[in-house]
């Protein structure tokens, strides 16, 4: 019932990020591609805070979150589960970052949206959703739902975050980019591990002989 309730869960939080994803892609559609007036208002916040410490400091996440660092956390968090005989978990995490970045470098390239005029990193006209964002919501969604504790949600929480802060202080995203990386986080992360977790489970069902040996009786063991 626990493994039925976490899949129904999670496949609710998939859909309800897709069709948030959707409605903020056809607002930003409809604009023009241009900022929205939230984006405007977060962006004059974020300049009018702008400082030389805090830059260098946000740029501590946008590297450790960008291609190379994602790829050596990635390739380190999946070696880890394969050597915690989690070979499930890691084909899991493993896909869904496959995924997320294969379908956000698509969306991307085909909106083509350009990033704020004074950005201190990127300048390509690729800034709907965040790949940054998005990447690290994936990875954490993913973890927390494998581990199923608290303190992996909590500390992915302020992972996302900040990862959503450095690339808007950084002006290389718009506020509705860095959403719907988010959002394509969330939903990619739960479509994949719900599909993997069906599959787990139908390939780890089997038919055990009833106690009178007339009938059969299946059931479906987690391993």
């Amino acid at each position: 019932m626990v493994d039925v309730a976490r899949g129904t869960a999670a496949l609710i939080a998939g859909v309800s990020a897709t069709v948030a994803f959707v409605v903020l892609r056809t607002l930003v559609a409809l604009g023009g591609h241009e900022p929205l007036p939230a984006d405007v208002w977060w962006h004059d916040l974020m300049v009018s805070l702008t400082s030389d410490v805090w830059v260098v400091i946000a740029w501590v996440p946008a590297i450790v979150g960008g291609t190379i660092g994602m790829i050596v956390i990635g390739a380190a968090l999946i070696a880890w589960l394969v050597w915690r005989k989690r070979r499930w978990d890691a084909a899991t995490l493993a896909i869904a970052m496959v995924a997320v970045v294969a379908i956000g470098a698509t969306m991307a390239a085909v909106i083509g949206r350009t990033r704020p005029e004074d950005s201190l990193a990127e300048s390509v006209a690729t800034s709907f959703p965040s790949g940054h964002t998005a990447v690290a919501t994936t990875v954490t969604i993913i973890l927390a739902l494998t581990f199923r504790r608290w303190y992996v949600w909590a500390l992915g929480a302020v992972w996302v975050v900040t990862m959503m802060w450095s690339r808007t202080y950084l002006h290389a995203h718009w506020l509705s980019d860095v959403a719907a990386g988010l959002l394509e986080g969330i939903a990619v992360a739960c479509f994949v591990w719900v599909c993997v977790e069906a599959v787990r489970a139908r390939r780890a069902s089997r038919t055990l002989p009833s106690p009178t040996g007339d009938d059969t009786i299946e059931s479906t063991v987690h391993p």
